[in-house]
Formats: C-alpha cells, sequence, structure tokens
C-alpha cells in the first residue's frame, strides 16, 4: 500500500457501490470550488488545499501506493510549467513587448477605426480573431492574447478575461488544427471526419448563441437589438462556415477557416451599416484613425503577424513530417529534426500504473514522458515572434528586460494556481478517481447520452484540456456507445463538445485570463462570471445530444 516497486493496477469502485465510490471520487473537485467560491480563497491555495484531499483519498480509499500519489503530484507540477505555464508568459511577453514599444497603442486605433463600437470589438476580437489563434495555436494563447487587447481597448479586466473565456468556445472544439476531435477519435479507432461532423450541428448552434452571449455581456439586451446585424453577420457566418468545414473537410481547420470568413463578413458589414448608438469607452481619448498609413498598420500587426505565421508553419504537415518520430509499423524513419524533440520518463511514473477493464479491454499500462520539444512547440512559435519582433525593430535592451522582468513577477501566483490544480488532476487521474465517476456516469443505462456532455465537461475541469479529457474519457464513451447499441463516434463527439463548454470554467484557463488581465489571485470573481454561462450551455448541449442519438 505504501511503496511500489512494480505496476499497480487502477481500481475504479473501491466502495463496491460505483454511485458511493463516485461520491468520494467527487470530493476534491468540490473542495476546489468550495474554497475558490465560497471561501474566496487564493488560487493556489484552493488548488494545493484539493490536490492534498486527493491524494489522502487516493492512499486511503483507492489504496494507491505513497510513492506513485507524490509522483503523480510531480508531474503535474512539471506539467503545469511545461507547456502551460510557459505558454502564458510567452504570450504576455508578446503583449507586453507591443504595449512598450508603442505598437499596442496603433492596435487599438486600427481596431477603432473598424469599430469604436464595443460590443462589435468582442466579436471581431475574442469571437473572431481568439478562434483563429485558437486554430492555429490553442493551448491558452487564445485567452491571454485577447483578454489582454480588450483591456488594451478599454474592457473593464474581470469583463475582458470572462468575455475570452466565454468567447473561446466558438473554437475551443478544434483548437490547434484539430486535435481535440482527431486524438480521441485515434484513440478509439474512429474515423475523425466523423467525429468531427457529429460536432456540428450542435457547436454551430452554440458558436451562433456565443456571438449574442458575448453583446449581452457588454451592454445587456439592450446591445443586442441595437447591433443584431453584425452578431447576425458574424456570428452566422462563423457557423454557417464551421457547418460546411466539418461536414466536407473535417475538424483541422475549422476555427481558422471560420474566424477569417466572419472578420471579413463583419468588415464588409460595417462599410454599409453602422450601429445608430456607439458604445465605447469614454475615459479614452479619442484617437483619429486619418494620420495612420497602412504601412504603420502592418507594422504593429506585425507581431502577431509573425505569430500567426510561425504557429501555422510548425502545424503544416512538412514540417511535421521534419520532426516525425520513426515509425516502426511503416517502416517510415524519424525526420532530420527529431532529434531536437527530447523525451523523459515521469519519475517513477512510467508503465507503474495501469488501467485495467472496463475502462480498458484489457490491463494497459500508462505511459508517463514528459516530452520537451522547444523548437516545435506554440510556446516556442510565440517567443519567437516576440524575439523576431525585438530583433527586427530593434528593441532596448533595457525594454526587454523590463518586460520580462514584469512578466515574472505578474505570473508567479498564477503559475503557482497551475501547477496546483495540475497536481489535483494527474492525482484524479492515475489513482483511478476520474474514470470512477465516468463509470458512475456509464452506469446509468439508457439516460447516459443525456449525461454524455457531462463527462467532457469533468474532463476539461479536471485536465484544462479538451484534447486530455478525450484521452480521458474517449475509450469509456465508445464503449459504453456500443453496449448501448449507440453509434461511438456520437458519444465521442458529445465528449469534445462538453470539454469545449468546460473551457471557460477550467482553473487552468481561469488563471491564463486573471494572469493576463492582471487579476492576479481574483479566480474567484472570474469563475463566478462565467459559470452559470457554461452551465447552461452544457444543460442545452445534453438534451440536444439526447434526442440526436435517439
Amino acid at each position: 500500500m505504501f511503496l511500489s516497486y512494480t505496476i499497480w493496477e487502477q481500481q475504479y469502485d473501491p466502495l463496491s457501490n460505483i454511485f458511493l465510490s463516485a461520491g468520494i471520487a467527487i470530493l476534491p473537485i468540490l473542495a476546489f470550488i468550495i474554497c475558490l467560491v465560497v471561501l474566496k480563497m487564493k488560487g493556489y491555495y484552493a488548488g494545493g488545499i484539493s490536490a492534498l484531499i486527493a491524494g489522502i483519498l487516493a492512499i486511503a480509499i483507492y489504496k494507491m501506493p505513497v510513492n506513485l500519489v507524490a509522483g503523480a503530484a510531480a508531474e503535474g507540477v512539471l506539467s503545469g510549467l511545461w507547456p502551460v505555464a510557459s505558454i502564458v508568459i510567452a504570450a504576455i511577453i508578446l503583449y507586453k513587448t507591443t504595449v512598450k514599444i508603442g505598437f499596442f497603442d496603433i492596435i487599438q486605433t486600427s481596431i477603432s477605426s473598424i469599430s469604436e463600437d464595443k460590443r462589435i470589438q468582442v466579436l471581431l476580437i475574442p469571437f473572431s480573431f481568439g478562434a483563429f489563434l485558437e486554430g492555429a495555436a490553442g493551448f491558452g494563447a487564445p485567452v491571454a492574447i485577447t483578454a489582454s487587447i480588450l483591456v488594451g481597448l478599454g474592457f473593464v479586466p474581470l469583463q475582458a478575461a470572462a468575455i475570452a473565456l466565454v468567447a473561446n468556445i466558438a473554437g475551443g472544439a478544434y483548437g490547434a488544427m484539430g486535435i481535440p476531435v482527431t486524438v480521441p477519435a485515434g484513440l478509439t479507432n474512429l474515423d475523425a471526419f466523423l467525429v468531427g461532423k457529429n460536432t456540428s450541428i450542435i457547436l454551430s448552434i452554440v458558436s451562433l448563441a456565443i456571438a449574442f452571449i458575448l453583446v449581452i455581456m457588454v451592454d445587456g439586451f439592450k446591445g443586442v437589438k441595437e447591433v443584431l446585424p453584425a452578431i447576425l453577420v458574424s456570428g452566422g457566418s462563423f457557423a454557417a462556415t464551421q457547418l460546411i468545414i466539418l461536414n466536407t473537410m473535417g475538424a483541422e481547420l475549422m476555427d481558422v477557416a471560420s474566424a477569417i470568413v466572419s472578420i471579413i463578413s463583419l468588415v464588409i458589414l460595417l462599410k454599409f451599416w453602422k450601429p445608430k448608438n456607439v458604445l465605447k469607452d469614454d475615459t479614452k481619448t479619442e484617437v483619429s484613425t486619418n494620420n495612420l498609413t497602412g504601412k504603420q498598420i502592418l507594422k504593429a500587426w506585425s507581431p502577431f503577424i509573425f505569430l500567426t505565421i510561425f504557429v501555422v508553419f510548425i502545424n503544416t504537415p512538412i514540417f511535421k513530417s521534419l520532426v516525425a518520430a520513426a515509425n516502426p509499423k511503416t517502416g517510415a524513419a524519424a525526420g532530420p529534426l527529431n532529434s531536437l524533440i527530447y523525451k523523459f520518463e515521469y519519475f517513477n511514473m512510467h508503465e507503474a500504473i495501469a488501467s485495467v477493464a472496463p475502462v480498458v479491454e484489457k490491463t494497459t499500462p500508462i505511459k508517463a514522458i514528459f516530452t520537451f520539444a522547444p523548437f516545435t512547440h506554440t510556446t516556442s512559435a510565440i517567443l519567437l515572434a516576440a524575439i523576431v519582433t525585438i530583433l527586427l525593430f530593434r528593441v532596448k535592451s533595457s525594454i526587454v528586460k523590463e518586460v520580462v522582468s514584469e512578466t515574472f513577477k505578474e505570473l508567479y501566483a498564477p503559475i503557482l494556481t497551475i501547477c496546483s490544480v495540475l497536481a489535483l488532476a494527474k492525482i484524479a487521474t492515475y489513482s483511478g478517481m476520474s474514470s470512477t465517476l465516468g463509470l458512475a456516469f456509464a452506469n446509468t443505462g439508457a439516460v447516459f447520452p443525456l449525461l454524455s456532455p457531462i463527462l467532457g465537461w469533468i474532463g476539461v475541469f479536471l485536465t484544462g484540456s479538451v484534447v486530455n479529457a478525450g484521452s480521458l474519457f474517449a475509450g469509456l464513451q465508445s464503449v459504453t456507445a456500443s453496449q448501448l447499441g449507440i453509434d461511438p463516434s456520437l458519444l465521442v463527439a458529445a465528449n469534445v463538445m462538453g470539454g469545449a463548454i468546460a473551457k471557460m470554467i477550467s482553473p487552468q484557463s481561469i488563471v491564463v485570463a486573471a494572469a493576463a488581465v492582471g487579476l492576479v489571485n481574483q479566480d474567484s470573481k472570474i469563475f463566478a462570471k462565467t459559470v452559470k454561462i457554461s452551465i447552461v450551455i452544457l444543460a442545452l448541449v445534453c438534451i440536444a445530444n439526447f434526442f440526436v442519438t435517439r
């Protein structure tokens, strides 16, 4: 019980009643919410206490060896540093650099030249541009960057953070070139195109609804009435493109294509239509755009253009083939740049724990490998954009030092929160608690399709990633679907949909947003702003999924 030097097999029903066991498994999550929302604790205190509770339960109830609990927590901390915290740090460095050298003032002015109306700005920036960044980069970068831009445009920090998080739903299911769809599909031997297609109708409706919700968050229902044409054009073109792409090409380019179409459609509309009443920030001095040249605007936006180019490039098939590992099944050799990807076994965790039936078909040791890809990761693309900006525009070394110093001082507490939350997530995953919750839902029988998206929602709350939630529960969704006589791709798609809706309440995402707008240790306020929206949308998706699978 206390130490393990052989493979430890997970158990999912330690109390011999799956629902009682689930009641135990959910305690760390409830503890986190209570600490954060009710007791108003700082994020890292809430995460640390919840991780400690998870560790105690793992040892006392799940009989997980102490050294493996410690290893799981340590893996969570390291995962929090790379890649999650590293992305936030890189994104804030890029943003602060544009501010210090005066580019952001021009960016702000150029956006205002399209529309000074804050309701339209949320459609342009967090909704459309955020989805573009999600499709190209993902992993927290869209929330960090768009929240920062909104603050620069005059939005209240708390409002900016909440809006960026809610907007992220539109692209969250297909981020980083569609991997939230392709990964769980691959793990369950399903057609990724079919899984993506099965998300298309429900999430297209959700995307359109998000456009309405964002405007409501800024100016209530009065705002919806005043800018209804903009909402319908922006959200409608996004949703229509999403529906078409997912039913013809697949998930990989959905975010990028829908975002571009949405931005272009809204810009064209604004050439012929303007809201009668403009909602703008009265505290900011109005800046004329007449003196700005196209060259100045292009120069100011260049850091984000560099970011887009680098992120898209590292996700192209050509670059991926250069860094690809050798494939023994096909006999393909490793790419010439594969040696730049470093892999290490996590502490004492690699293949020290095994998943067992019914979560997997046969006993399977869990691989725990840390991958450090300094030249192929989103973090690197963002930092490279910052470095190119610094070199190309000859930014003074004193400014660079100031930016880096400010960034690390501001992100100290958020990084602690990220690490504590991921320690909780890893303990819950390795101990089998997460699977206990999944099996409890699966044991609801014919009602399961109604609850299926909740599994993805819980998975993202725990891990902060739709990809990880798919890795956690896709197999269970597929097996349960087969037992119920339902197409497995429908329930794996439901897992993706539920996961996307949870991104706005995931502790990781909230910490990223808080850090981006300077609301360190105010995670509870942001959570309170987003949790109701997430629950309402989740409930509607659950109902829709129930009827789709009948």
